[in-house]
This record gives C-alpha cells, sequence and structure tokens, in this order.
C-alpha cells in the first residue's frame, strides 16, 4: 500500500522476492508473500512471448504498492530495454501520458481497463505512434472497451489474468481487431502455470460448465504474511498434481473452459470485489458501518450503471433511537476508509430482504435513487459558457442528466478515475493546465469554472479589487457598455431600437395598488432604474434621482370580440415598443397594465437598454413577485438590501480596466481580428438604405428533444456547449449559402463573473466578435473545437468593453451597417418564465416589434424538451423567400451533423444543394400543378356558361 514501509523476509533459508499487501485496510493488511522463483517465472514467460528488445522503451507508471510495477521494472532491465519511470502521479494523468509516450517513445505500457478508458479520450493520441503494445490486467475488459482501443490506436491489446497470489498473471489474451465474442477471453495459462475449474466438491468441471478458478504451478504464493488461518483456507492441497506438498490458490472466480481452450472469466463467487484496479473486501466496509452506534445492520453491494461504470451502494437498518443520515455515516466512512473503498451512496432501509430460508437476499435489494434526487432541491442552472461547458462535461462523464453549479462531484459518483477523465476534457475544452488535485480541492462547477478562469488570465483572485461603495456626490461615470449604448443614442435620439420590452399575461384576482406598489419599491431598491445621463463638459454622466414615483397606467380594453381584443393588445404592444427614451430627463422605465377582465390582464414593462440587460429582467421579475405577494398579505419587504449598486459596479470596472490589464485584452482581439474581412455579404435582395430603418421581420424553427439530444450528446462528447454546437452548424450554413470561409459574426456575453452583481439590475453584457476560419475543408467536429476554442477565448477576454476593440483597431465608423460584423447570434438557456405570484398566473408572451437591428440576428433558445431558433432580418434588404431558404439550410446542416459529426464541409454543403435543389423542383412542379387546376377550371366554367340570349 502507499506509505507502507519496506519489510524484508528470510523463511527457512529462501528470500522472497517482495510482500505485497493486498487492497484492505480496516485491520490488518494481508501480506502477500511472493517467491523468487514465481517472479522469475513470470518474467521470463513474459519476454519468451513478446520479444522485448533493446529498442523498446516500457513506461514504469504503476505505484510500486501494486504487483504490475514489478514487472514493469524487472522486465525491460533483464533484456537491456530502455526504462522510462513517470512522475509521481503520472499514472492518473492522461494527459502527461500522451506527451510521455510521444516525446519519449513508448513502445510497451500497461493499463488497468477503467484507466485505458479514459486514455482513449484523449484527443492526441494519433502522436502515440511508437506504441507497439498495451497490456490489460487487473479489471474485466469489455467488448465495447477492446473495439474502442483498436477504433483509436494501432498497437497491440493483450489481455492478462492473474491475482497477487499467483505472482502476478496467469493467463494472456492477444485481442482480435475482427473478434466479435460477448467477452473478451482470459486466454490460456502461462508457462509453468496450471489452471483448474473445479465444482464445490474440488472435482474437474467439463468444458463450457463454470466452475471456480484454481491456480497451480511455480507462481502461487508461499502464502499470507502472519496469517496461517487464511493461508490454509485459501492456499489448499493439489490434488492433481505430481509435486508433493504443493498447493493450489482458491481465487473466489468463476470461469469456464471453452472450446478452443481459452478461459472465459465469468464473475466472482464470494463477496470480494475488483473495483478500478483495486481488490476490496465488501465485508471490511460492511465492518466499519457496524461499528456507527446507530446502524443495526449493514450490507455492500456492487452494482453496475453501464459497461464500464461500476459503483458501490450500502444499505443499512438502524436504530430509530439513533438514527443517523446518509450524510452522517458518509462523514463516519471517509474518516476509517480510504477513497476507492467509500460508497458512492448510502440507502437506509425498514429491514434487509430474506430469502426463504432466512439468507440475505442480495438480488430483493432495491436500486439506489437517481443522483438528481437526492439533492436537496433543483440544481442550480450554469450561470456561463465556462460553468455550461463543466456541467455538460460532468454530465456526460458521470452519466448524470442535470448537473447542477453547486453539486458536489462526489456525491453525484465520481471517483478519481473519472476524475481523470473529466481534467482531460477541461484541459482540451479551456486550453489550461490544471492538476487533479483541483477537482478534489474545488469539487463543484461552480469552483473549477473559477480556477479555470483564474488560470486562464494568469491571476489570482487576490489581485482583483474588491468593489466598494462610491460617493454620490458629483458626476457618476457610465459603465463602458452603457457608454456604448449612450454614443449610439446621440448619433439618433430617442432610438427605439435599443427599448426592452417584455408582456406578460397575467390571469387571477389582480390589485394593481400592490403591483404598483412593487414596481416602485424595486425601483426604489435599484439605483440604476431611476438614474438618467447628463453631459458634462463633453462627457456623459450619471445622475441618480433620489427617488422616483412611478405611476402604473391602468387601460381598459373593448371590442365586440376576442379577435379585435388580440390585435388591440398587439397595437398598443408594438406602440410601447416604438416610444422612445430621453437619456437625459428619464424616467427611463415605463409599466402599463392592460385589463381584458376582471381577471385577465396584459402587463407591459418597458426599459431602455441602458438602464437593463436580459439577466436583469429575470431579476427583476423575482423581485416583483416576492414583493407582490408580502404587499398582497399585509407584510413588509422581505427582499435584503442589495449590497452594492450600479454605480459601484461602474466605478470598479473603470479601476480594475487599468493599462496594464487591458493591454493583455487588446493583445488578444488585436491577434483575433487581424485582417479581419469586411461584413458577411447574404446577397441581399435589395440595396442597403444610407441610414438603416431598423424595420423588422422574423422567422423561427423548433426541434424537439428527440432531434436536438444528438445535438446535446455531441456538445457532452466534444467538451462544448449547445452554443458552440448550433453556432458550428450556423457558420457551416453561411459557407454553404455564401461560399466564405472567413465567417464574423457577433454576440453578447452577460459578463456577470462576480458574484456581487449576480443579483443587480443593470447594462452588464458585452458584445464580443466571434471569428472562425473554415478553410481547409474540415469536418463538421474539426469546426466545432474551432469554435469553441474561438467563443472560450472571447469569454476569457470579455471584459475589454467593444468601444475599447473598435477604438483600438481603428474602425471607420459607418451609419448605414454596424461594425465588424452585420450578423449577431445570441444564446438562452431557457426562455424567459416569471415565477409565481400569489392568486396569479404568469404567462410570458412573445413580442414581433417589427425592428431590426442587424441584417441578421439569431436567437436560440434551448427550453430543455427543445430547442428553437429564430432568424429576425432586415425587411429593407431582403425577401422572406430568401431567409426561408437561409433557415431551410441551417435546419438540414442541423440535422445532417447530430448524424453524423465527421461530414466535411464539402460534404455538407453538397447534401444541403442536392436537398434544397430537390426542393425547388418540388415547389415548380406544385406551382405547375396550381396552375393546370386553375386552367382546368376556367375551361370547365366556359364549358357550362349559357349562350347569351337572342
Amino acid at each position: 500500500r502507499e506509505g507502507e514501509e519496506e519489510i524484508d523476509i528470510e523463511i527457512e533459508g529462501e528470500n522472497l522476492a517482495y510482500v505485497i499487501y493486498t487492497s484492505g485496510s480496516t485491520g490488518s493488511p494481508k501480506g502477500v508473500m511472493n517467491t523468487h522463483r514465481g517472479i522469475t517465472n513470470r518474467l521470463l514467460w513474459m519476454q519468451e512471448r513478446y520479444q522485448l528488445n533493446c529498442e523498446d522503451r516500457v513506461l514504469q507508471k504503476t505505484p510500486l504498492s501494486f504487483d504490475v510495477s514489478v514487472w514493469e521494472l524487472f522486465w525491460p532491465l533483464i533484456v537491456g530495454a530502455r526504462l522510462v519511470m513517470a512522475k509521481p502521479g503520472g499514472h492518473k494523468d492522461t494527459d502527461y501520458l500522451v506527451k510521455t509516450i510521444a516525446g519519449r517513445g513508448i513502445t510497451t505500457i500497461h493499463f488497468v481497463p477503467s484507466m485505458l478508458q479514459a486514455f482513449l479520450e484523449e484527443e492526441n493520441l494519433d502522436t502515440c505512434k511508437s506504441l507497439k503494445r498495451v497490456i490489460c490486467s487487473g479489471e474485466v475488459l469489455s467488448p465495447r472497451l477492446q473495439n474502442r482501443f483498436f477504433a483509436c490506436m494501432a498497437a497491440e491489446l493483450h489481455n492478462l489474468y492473474g491475482p497477487t497470489e499467483a505472482a502476478i498473471d496467469v493467463t494472456f489474451w492477444q485481442c482480435d481487431r475482427e473478434d466479435k465474442r460477448r467477452t473478451v477471453p482470459i486466454g490460456k495459462p502461462i508457462t509453468n502455470t496450471e489452471i483448474l475449474l473445479l465444482c464445490p466438491d474440488l472435482n474437474l468441471v467439463p468444458t463450457g460448465v463454470a466452475g471456480q478458478l484454481h491456480i497451480g504451478g511455480q507462481g502461487v504464493a508461499r502464502g499470507y504474511l502472519n496469517r496461517p488461518d487464511l493461508t490454509a483456507e485459501k492456499f489448499i492441497p493439489d490434488a492433481f498434481g505430481k509435486e508433493p506438498g504443493a498447493r493450489i490458490y482458491d481465487t473466489g472466480d468463476l470461469a469456464r473452459l471453452l472450446d478452443d481452450g481459452n478461459i472465459e472469466y465469468l464473475g466472482r463467487s464470494d463477496h470480494q470485489i475488483k473495483l478500478r484496479g483495486y481488490r476490496i473486501e465488501v465485508s471490511e466496509i460492511e465492518q466499519v458501518l457496524m461499528e456507527h452506534p446507530g446502524v443495526k445492520e449493514a450490507v455492500v453491494v456492487l452494482r453496475e450503471f453501464g459497461e464500464d461504470d461500476k459503483r458501490l451502494i450500502a444499505y443499512f437498518v438502524t436504530d430509530d433511537r439513533q438514527a443517523p443520515t446518509a450524510d452522517e455515516l458518509q462523514g463516519f466512512l471517509a474518516s476509517r476508509l480510504p477513497e476507492y473503498m467509500m460508497p458512492w451512496t448510502i440507502v437506509r432501509l425498514e429491514s434487509l430482504p430474506l430469502t426463504t430460508s432466512g439468507k440475505l437476499d442480495r438480488s430483493a435489494l432495491p436500486a439506489p435513487a437517481d443522483p438528481d434526487s437526492r439533492k436537496n432541491g433543483a440544481p442550480v442552472a450554469p450561470r456561463s459558457p465556462v460553468e455550461e461547458i463543466i456541467a455538460s462535461i460532468w454530465s456526460e462523464v458521470l452519466e448524470v442528466e442535470k448537473v447542477g453549479v453547486t453539486d458536489d462531484y462526489f456525491a453525484l459518483g465520481g471517483h478519481s478515475l473519472k476524475a481523470t477523465r473529466i481534467m482531460s476534457r477541461l484541459r482540451k475544452a479551456f486550453q489550461v493546465e490544471l492538476p487533479l488535485s483541483v477537482l478534489f480541492e474545488r469539487p463543484t462547477v461552480a469552483g473549477l469554472a473559477e480556477e479555470i478562469t483564474l488560470a486562464s488570465h494568469s491571476i489570482r483572485a487576490s489581485e482583483i479589487p474588491p468593489i466598494e461603495h462610491i460617493s454620490r456626490d458629483g458626476g457618476i461615470p457610465l459603465s463602458f457598455a452603457q457608454q456604448r449604448i449612450w454614443m449610439l443614442d446621440q448619433l439618433n435620439p430617442g432610438n427605439p431600437v435599443y427599448n426592452i420590452l417584455l408582456a406578460v399575461e397575467l390571469t387571477g384576482i389582480l390589485k394593481a395598488e400592490a403591483l404598483e406598489r412593487s414596481i416602485n419599491e424595486i425601483i426604489r431598491r435599484h439605483e440604476v432604474l431611476r438614474t438618467r445621463f447628463e453631459t458634462v463638459e463633453g462627457h456623459p454622466v450619471q445622475v441618480i434621482m433620489p427617488q422616483l414615483a412611478l405611476e402604473l397606467v391602468v387601460e381598459e380594453l373593448r371590442a365586440p370580440d376576442a379577435s379585435g381584443i388580440e390585435k388591440e393588445i398587439e397595437r398598443l404592444t408594438i406602440e410601447e415598443a416604438h416610444k422612445g427614451f430621453d437619456l437625459s430627463t428619464g424616467p427611463l422605465i415605463r409599466a402599463r397594465l392592460l385589463s381584458l377582465s376582471g381577471q385577465e390582464h396584459v402587463f407591459l414593462i418597458a426599459m431602455h437598454h441602458i438602464i437593463s440587460d436580459g439577466w436583469s429582467q429575470e431579476i427583476f421579475f423575482r423581485e416583483m413577485a416576492a414583493l407582490y405577494s408580502a404587499f398582497c398579505a399585509g407584510e413588509p419587504s422581505p427582499l435584503p438590501e442589495p449590497p452594492f449598486q450600479y454605480a459601484d459596479y461602474a466605478h470598479w470596472q473603470r479601476v480594475w480596466l487599468t493599462d496594464d490589464v487591458m493591454t493583455e485584452q487588446i493583445d488578444y482581439w488585436r491577434q483575433q481580428l487581424k485582417g479581419i474581412p469586411p461584413p458577411i455579404t447574404l446577397s441581399p435582395s435589395r440595396p442597403r438604405p444610407e441610414l438603416p430603418g431598423y424595420k423588422g421581420a422574423s422567422q423561427s424553427l423548433s426541434l424537439d428533444a428527440e432531434a436536438s439530444a444528438p445535438l446535446k450528446a455531441l456538445a457532452g462528447r466534444e467538451g462544448a456547449t449547445m452554443f458552440m454546437v448550433v453556432l458550428a452548424a450556423f457558420k457551416s450554413s453561411l459557407y454553404c449559402h455564401t461560399g466564405q470561409e472567413d465567417i464574423v459574426v457577433g454576440t453578447n456575453f452577460a459578463n456577470r463573473n462576480r458574484v456581487e452583481i449576480e443579483g443587480l439590475i443593470g447594462l452588464f453584457l458585452n458584445q464580443a466578435v466571434l471569428r472562425t476560419d473554415l478553410s481547409g475543408n474540415p469536418t463538421f467536429r474539426q469546426i466545432l473545437r474551432r469554435v469553441r476554442e474561438a467563443v472560450l477565448g472571447a469569454i476569457l477576454h470579455e471584459e475589454l468593453p467593444f468601444e475599447q476593440v473598435i477604438d483600438e483597431l481603428r474602425i471607420k465608423r459607418d451609419l448605414s451597417q454596424g461594425l465588424l460584423f452585420q450578423i449577431k447570434v445570441d444564446y438562452q438557456q431557457i426562455s424567459f418564465s416569471p415565477p409565481d405570484i400569489a392568486d396569479l398566473i404568469l404567462t410570458p408572451m412573445n413580442i414581433d416589434t417589427g425592428m431590426a437591428k442587424f441584417d441578421l440576428s439569431v436567437l436560440m433558445v434551448d427550453a430543455y424538451d427543445g430547442f428553437s431558433i429564430s432568424f429576425v432580418y432586415n425587411r429593407e434588404l431582403f425577401e422572406e423567400e430568401t431567409i426561408l431558404e437561409m433557415l431551410d439550410g441551417f435546419e438540414r446542416v442541423l440535422k445532417i451533423v447530430g448524424a453524423n459529426s465527421d461530414q466535411t464541409l464539402n460534404q455538407l454543403a453538397r447534401l444541403v444543394e442536392q436537398e434544397q435543389r430537390k426542393q425547388r423542383i418540388q415547389k415548380r412542379r406544385e406551382r405547375k400543378a396550381a396552375t393546370l387546376r386553375s386552367l382546368k377550371t376556367i375551361k370547365r366554367r366556359r364549358l357550362i356558361t349559357p349562350e347569351p340570349a337572342q
């Protein structure tokens, strides 16, 4: 075991090669006494079989507490091959192993199957060309893992079997790429070794019949150190051998002999298990559980959650007087057991299930609850793309449907080997070097996201100044985002395109006075909602009004029928959306209530973008729900005062983004946008006007949960977000439509990367440019990786305001179109859903304001039960037919890459063009058929027309 002192033992003059302690840690460890003869036989067989030579390089990576380390050390040394020693902990770092194999020319390496699975997830396996042979042992090698190995590697794969009690390995099997067996055999015995398959009365079983596997021959150990009782139980006399006094070892494993002479492993006959390379006696875990005063009975079993996913489950019966919780028992075990012996979950039972004979019925033990159901409340959804990627990776590796940002990695079934797979994917996704220990120190999505962000910036949290309260005397500077909006308003004062409007249907008994009071309490709580913007000496400043009493305008709607009511609601909603704000006088928020009947209302809230964003709208309605419910009940506000205000943030941002910090950000964007092409051309139907009129229309498509599932699975496999997958598909469809390879689009980032500002209303988001090179006919997976790199780079450099990017690149401003991009892509994790309010049902309304800020805006909404995409386009430039064709091409790309992500860009373009050509031909046929039907109708009418009177 790790940390065990070295022990030199001599028994009757015969030196032992080594004493290895089998996995187990509660009482005295079981030391296995192996002989020089056994290990020598093992090494000589290995050399005869695999013919290592002086050109080979063997990587010694197994910790010295494991028996495999013996042959890793001595085999290359006895034949003059190169022995390469891995760094401490390197056996758990798959990225390090790939680099070591490639850099040191490793030809031979050993893997426990579960570690091989993590290794095969590395991206640069093609660099491991030197690898000749991979040897697996320690666990069952599944056919799926075998096939995956051959799909990724050109090396040989060997499956060896053997316990520590028989000098490491006793059978061998070389895997075959073409072999389609349902299990991977453990093969035939090595030299000077005998395998006996016996029935309980110790007679040989026939071929094809399961028997208990016993081992005889030179490799059998002397027994267990200082355990004569256990030695006598497991090392029994060899009734079949010719050597006097010889013993055979009872492995406790079940196997059967196949017709071709090879052996098939079937599992354990007792309750000892092999998990992630560790041999575990579940009785030891049960014994520790029983030591807790509140546990009356306990049983531990191994359950399979997938072919390569096995977990320990503990069950206990408690004394009601001292009933411990599962969490208490986990803590109790953690102080007494190593990590690999910890149960994944602990389940309380009223009693243990028994058979009719009164014995424990392990097969009747109930399945444990799903990890999601063990959480306190619903998981907290990811709040940033970084958290979303981490949660996606956890979901894929841990096979948990939903992962919250505060969920504990180990509580979700994580362990050290899966940690290796996760850290490998995180390195690939974020291009940062993080030690494996980080996951153990910060075992939540939120904790890892913070570590990744800091590592990407090469800064420490202590270097970021805290947000502090500032004086409200004098002019308060605008935030960088506010400054950008203010400048745009100066060019076109009162432009309604920067209005934010939400419309919500309220069904139930409404108290308008409580609603108005709630709105004004929110305005009091958030200074930014009572802020206006003045110009002082040519510079804009924030002016916070001491108080603002907003009047809720209530209008009674009357119409002869429901259709008339709907038209009136649409008219008033568009009217509200198109009504401008005066930034210098304020207020920059309006509220309007349309009353349809005693229990039907439509609530409209309009704000200028300079004081709000999408995140702020959710905060507004969440606070309104809490305040309205309290005020209706005659109670005071239940909300705590915000710790800071938006003005404090704006000042902090100016202090934080000093020249030193901005230099690193500017350098990134200067390199990213070097040689940026003109805005992408979408073949507009009409010439671009000198000044935009912002006249817009929209078209949409929806993908149900079944259609979007392959895309979400692809995101999980590639360490990407759904936004990245859909953006990669959209850029591919743009190539299909335009033929351009350098694709530039814009997007918004929430830019709420500090806890202090999560609950503040205000304008925090920042625009960013996402540029992707599609040259070289890449596969879609390659495109996705390029998009992922661009998105993550933008996220990690999102602090630099968009205006600073424009100024740095000296972009010439053109009032007829946007800067750097004409296509905007935005993403929402879920569609906005207001919280419930007392006695009211809230239903958000879709609003088409008839305005378009860009040539084309793409809104992607992931609503869990499906995915919707809306194209908002400029009607002054495009015909509806052009947009519909683009939308159709986009949908086809999504379906194609969901089925096969290895399609190349040119293949995608051909498939899309073929489908659209078929569609155009079909439409022409339909139009022709409609014309013929019309002509026939006219002809029939002429035939039956009566002759005019004479």
